[in-house]
């Protein structure tokens, strides 16, 4: 019976030894199933279309313009005719196309990189208003002063400088970033004012009327303008070194006309 027994308890040690070895008991199955790995640093490019909308606001472009067309005349002067709001905002919507480029770098699952992106897409906006005045001004005239101003704006490129900061989840990779913008843009603008004086007092022989007209003009082309731009977007692996991209960015830039452009990107990219 003993003997039976001592057998029994060495014929379960084998089997116990052998069942340890099969890979699902030594956590196979988990490095099977499991999240996948990926090694996202080092550096990448791609290509990407998008779709966006350009809010351009002309309501203050001209005033520079319009004030050295006044300088020192006397309306000018005392009610600030150049600051009159003639002109309005405009809104277009446009696809583009363009590429990427940049280099990440790792910590377990912490992604920190700087990319150059650039679409080459056209948004184009323009506005004109004209605004007349009467006053009595200077003394025993009656003046009348008359503003029409238009403006016009095309952006054909622009791009972004960033940085991101993104966390590995798997085979997939949720970023933020931000930076510096880049544009390139054709601004045109022109003020045309006409002033006439009539002598309304009671000197004689009357002192005669006044008048006259100018017209001044900006045309820019070419033009680089600055600014800022800040999203989100998601980067997922789809086989080894070849990702696709979805992306959302605000820009902004600060120019005679200001300009804020919304756009939703998809791309493909590969990572060396």
């Amino acid at each position: 019976m003993r003997k039976l027994l001592v057998a029994g308890m060495m014929l379960g040690a084998v089997q116990g030894a052998q069942a340890a070895d099969l890979p699902i008991l030594r956590g196979a199955l988990s490095d099977t199933y499991g999240p996948r790995v990926v090694n996202w640093e080092g550096f990448y490019i791609g290509g990407q279309a998008s779709y966006g909308t350009a809010d351009m606001n002309f309501v203050n472009s001209n005033q520079s313009l319009t004030k050295g067309l006044l300088n020192n005349v006397d309306v000018e002067q005392e009610y600030k005719i150049s600051q009159w709001p003639l002109l309005g905002k405009s809104s277009q919507s446009n696809s583009g196309f363009g590429g990427f480029v940049g280099y990440n770098t790792q910590w377990e699952d912490t992604i920190l990189g700087v990319e150059l992106n650039y679409v080459h897409g056209k948004f184009s906006g323009s506005s004109t208003g004209t605004q007349g005045r009467s006053f009595f001004y200077p003394t025993d005239y009656f003046t009348t002063a008359s503003l029409t101003q238009s403006a016009a704006m095309q952006i054909s490129d622009y791009g972004s400088a960033r940085l991101r900061a993104g966390y590995a989840m798997g085979s997939f990779l949720p970023y933020m970033f931000g930076g510096v913008a880049l544009g390139q843009a054709d601004i045109q603008r022109e003020t045309r004012a006409d002033l006439n004086y009539k002598y309304v007092g009671s000197q004689v022989p009357p002192l005669p009327d006044m008048g006259g007209s100018d017209v001044a003009r900006s045309d820019l082309k070419s033009h680089f303008v600055f600014g800022y731009s800040a999203g989100l977007g998601i980067d997922m692996m789809l086989v080894q070194n070849l990702f696709l991209r979805a992306e959302w960015e605000y820009l902004r830039f600060t120019s005679p006309v200001d300009v804020s452009i919304n756009t939703v990107r998809a791309g493909l990219g590969y990572k060396f």
